[in-house]
């Protein structure tokens, strides 16, 4: 029908545009996550490096969450029914509807969410146990590969050795859309979800959206910004949210055929999900901690440079009124022994030595040079200070 080749192309244009976005976003991140490293290097600032520690996961997670959305081009309708992947054989197409199940389901998706719970898991841990060092994001990355094994072989085992059971007894008690990944129509192979798939991936959004909760609970205790207490409420929400919500939509999609509208409608609102799901955990897990330490940096550097000058500015200040001072006590000095010419010598020498004394031990708390400014003799002009400047 038009109308349904009209929506499909539809809905695959806006998967490609969301898919770009996303994209460049995570490109932007990568580079402004590796900049930060190198400027941390290079500056040798260590207490921001605490922030930037497992940068290495960071850009693991977004490394999967671009190879997710790359899988999800390949799912697309109108790309097969004679558009871009015409020249493909129905063997081919067959083989990319297979390998973006085993891609997306068994790999790229379950180790995104990983990810994700290890950067959080990540923020609660002690600065002394490691996530400063290499060999903590090697460790994780090794964790974050062994805990999807199992997830990959139980989808090899539904996608390759599944269809096998059609020629036997067993696809008697096995419905076709358990197992079967593959939709012929118009010369062209079309993707589906198999149902055990979204079932075994349900299974793992189950145990991912209990544990973000409790560890969603500890964040949130632990944290004493209202700021990053609203981000932690936003990130464990759209995931815990979003996720159960992504499973039902695939385990809906059986009961339509990926010529319909209501299959298209329902996959792009599964992509729909997970996309922000992932985009929110990449904004608050990479680009709001990189933001976050650049701004602590230019305050650090601000408060250095303010207190320097405020030093400057107060000694400078001190220094010009000891001068001052120091240059009135000379005058009144001078003006003592003009009217006391007649009078007792000692009253001379009592005035010029406590005004000498007084000067020099104000000058001698802030200025190097009080020595040298007390022993300029009297009748020499005042020396030129710094200018008065507002702290």
């Amino acid at each position: 029908m038009p109308l349904t080749r009209l929506v499909t192309e539809a809905f695959g244009v806006v998967t490609i545009s969301l898919v770009i976005v996303l994209v460049l976003f995570s490109v932007l991140c990568i580079l402004y996550s590796v900049y930060f490293q190198a400027r941390i290097r290079r500056q040798g600032f260590a207490p921001l490096r605490y922030f930037n520690g497992p940068w290495i996961i960071r850009i693991a997670l977004i490394f999967f969450a671009i190879w997710w959305c790359f899988g999800e081009i390949v799912r697309l309708s109108f790309l097969r029914q004679g558009r871009l992947l015409h020249f493909l054989t129905l063997k081919w197409q067959e083989i990319a509807c297979k390998f973006y199940v085993l891609s997306n389901l068994g790999f790229s998706e379950p180790c995104l969410l990983l990810t994700l719970i290890f950067l959080l898991r990540a923020s609660l841990q002690r600065r002394g146990s490691g996530t400063l060092s290499r060999r903590w994001n090697g460790k994780t990355a090794s964790y974050i590969l062994l805990y999807c094994i199992p997830l990959f072989v139980l989808q090899l085992i539904i996608i390759l050795i599944g269809p096998s059971f059609n020629s036997g007894n067993f696809a008697r008690k096995m419905p076709h859309s358990f197992l079967t990944a593959v939709v012929h129509h118009d010369d062209a192979a079309l993707c589906t979800y198999p149902l055990l798939s979204t079932i075994v991936i349900g299974l793992f959004a189950i145990l991912v959206t209990v544990y973000l909760l409790w560890l969603g609970r500890r964040m949130a205790h632990s944290v004493i910004n209202k700021g990053l207490r609203r981000r932690v409420y936003w990130l464990i929400f759209s995931v815990t949210s979003f996720l159960p919500v992504r499973v039902l939509l695939l385990g809906l999609s059986v009961l339509s055929r990926p010529e319909h509208v209501l299959f298209e409608a329902l996959v792009f609102l599964a992509f729909l999900v997970l996309l922000s799901c992932a985009g929110v955990g990449i904004t608050m897990l990479v680009y709001c901690p990189i933001v976050d330490s650049l701004a602590l940096r230019v305050i650090r550097d601000l408060e250095d440079t303010g207190r320097s000058d405020l030093n400057n500015d107060t000694a400078s200040l001190v220094a010009n009124q000891s001068l001052l001072e120091m240059s009135s006590s000379t005058s009144v000095a001078r003006n003592s022994d003009a009217s006391t010419k007649r009078g007792s010598i000692s009253f001379r020498t009592m005035v010029r030595d406590d005004a000498s004394t007084e000067v020099f031990e104000e000058l001698s708390l802030f200025s190097p040079d009080s020595h040298r400014l007390v022993s300029s003799p009297p009748g020499s002009p005042p020396l030129p200070g710094r200018p008065m400047l507002h702290p």
